[in-house]
């Protein structure tokens, strides 16, 4: 008897998670169809237009955005729809089907794996930019001024993208794995998984966590935090933002036209402005 129960208890949670899959995917069609997401253009919603929908990372928000005002300019009939969000979860969009043209990620890993499965154009796959790993604090915080300074008894929560999803998490885990600061941390029950990096900024701003580990960029696009450490580029992997145009686009040639202009000098600079570092 207890056995059967087991067993339909395993049948229930695998047949939750399928269908929570399958509703990030229904969820994404309907907003896209429905025109929603970051939208701009003249003549976005006229006949004819034609709908670019870009799955990025998280940290790409606010770049994105303003890339996206200055592309339509030239561009007036391309509508740019963006997605963003972590990207271990972007990758399992894709892979489950959904609607997508370019794809950003803020890791290796997560592109390597699609570019495995065939799921992007190989030829298209570019490393767009580059990032800095950082410690942030609140504005008032002096207790920490280092990476070190996180096993102090003061500091109680420390924000970190979860790092089986998150590239910023997976980063941080290194880099606390190369100071040898991972075990104490983990076994003081400090760590405070968020779902992208722009929920650990959150988390800081409003005071929920002592700390967190964010990329430049986010602690350059909020004047409530400040970086009280910058992780060393030894302590962890190259930070990579690799890009590609999805195998399954039915609008490949503006996809890569659109990944040619976040290359060009033009779209370089405003990367730069956010924080990135450029790869040319």
């Amino acid at each position: 008897m207890q056995r059967g129960n087991r067993m339909r208890k395993r049948l229930g949670w695998a047949l939750l998670n399928s269908l929570a899959v399958l509703l990030s995917v229904v969820l994404l069609l309907a907003g896209c169809s429905a025109g929603g997401g970051t939208n701009s253009g003249k003549g976005g919603s006229q006949p004819g237009s034609r709908a670019l929908i870009i799955s990025a990372a998280a940290s790409l928000q606010n770049s994105l955005t303003e890339i996206q005002k200055v592309y339509v300019k030239t561009h007036p009939d391309v509508r740019l729809t963006f997605n963003f969000g972590a990207s271990g979860p972007l990758e399992q969009q894709i892979e489950q089907g959904a609607p997508a043209d370019l794809f950003i990620s803020a890791g290796k890993a997560q592109m390597d794996a699609l570019v495995k499965k065939n799921l992007v154009v190989k030829q298209t796959k570019v490393n767009l930019l580059s990032n800095v790993l950082v410690l942030i604090t609140g504005k008032d915080n002096k207790n920490v001024t280092s990476v070190q300074d996180l096993t102090k008894p003061g500091v109680r929560k420390i924000g970190i993208g979860t790092p089986q999803s998150v590239p910023a998490g997976k980063y941080a885990e290194e880099s606390l794995k190369s100071l040898k600061l991972w075990n104490t941390l983990q076994q003081e029950q400090k760590l405070v998984l968020a779902k992208d990096v722009t929920q650990v900024l959150t988390y800081v701003e409003m005071g929920s966590v002592d700390a967190g580990f964010v990329y430049q960029s986010d602690a350059q696009s909020s004047s409530q935090v400040k970086v009280a450490a910058v992780v060393p580029d030894s302590a962890h992997r190259p930070i990579v933002y690799p890009a590609a145009v999805v195998a399954g686009s039915k609008d490949k040639r503006d996809a890569e036209d659109f990944l040619k202009f976040l290359e060009s000098p033009q779209g370089q600079q405003i990367f730069a402005k956010y924080g990135f570092k450029t790869m040319k």
